[in-house]
């Protein structure tokens, strides 16, 4: 059985899940509203103020899918009743950000500047020059706005210029040796 897979999901005060045909589980709380096409295979039910996923038989590729549901549906209910935000610093002389409307714009030692514009359901902010918070309901868009915002100047290992994730830890490497 799978660890994940078998515990049941709490649902919280202010959270309605509505389970469709076709396994579409869509979830409403106080932050907004997601909805997820789930496969078709695996058995999701509402017991007791608890969704439970189960699978129908051992085979591996429903005990693949039974820990994944399982956690799609706790990431939509800790979505739409917390939020989910992801934040990078920009590291290096003269990188900066800048936020006017739902652009972000980033300085980061290119000829010209970088423009970004917000996903729906995902906003971002700016701290002073160099901190960028990106926050939003679903966990998956949240993480890929970030790795975008990041991939515009991953850091580098000699000086660690760039933008990195605020608990992202770089290796440093020591620069050439001359020689003597």
């Amino acid at each position: 059985m799978s660890r994940i897979g078998k515990l049941p999901i709490g649902i919280p005060a202010g959270v309605s899940v509505t389970i469709e045909e076709g396994n579409t589980v869509t979830v409403k709380g106080p932050k907004g509203t997601l909805s997820r096409k789930l496969s078709d295979s695996m058995n999701i039910a509402e017991k007791e103020g608890q969704i439970v996923v189960e699978r129908p038989n051992d085979l591996k590729r429903f005990k693949s899918l039974h820990g994944l549901t399982r956690t799609l549906i706790n990431n939509m209910v800790v979505g739409v009743t917390t939020g989910y935000s992801k934040t990078l610093e920009i590291n290096g002389v003269g990188y900066r950000a800048a936020k006017a409307g739902n652009k972000l714009t980033l300085s980061l030692g290119y000829s010209h500047p970088v423009e970004m514009i917000d996903p729906d359901g995902v906003s971002t902010a700016v701290e002073g020059n160099n901190k960028i918070t990106v926050t939003g309901i679903d966990k998956e868009k949240v993480g890929q706005h970030a790795a975008n915002i990041r991939e515009k100047r991953a850091p580098e290992p000699y000086k660690g210029k760039g933008i990195k994730y605020s608990t992202e830890r770089i290796r440093r490497k020591e620069g050439k040796s001359g020689k003597k």
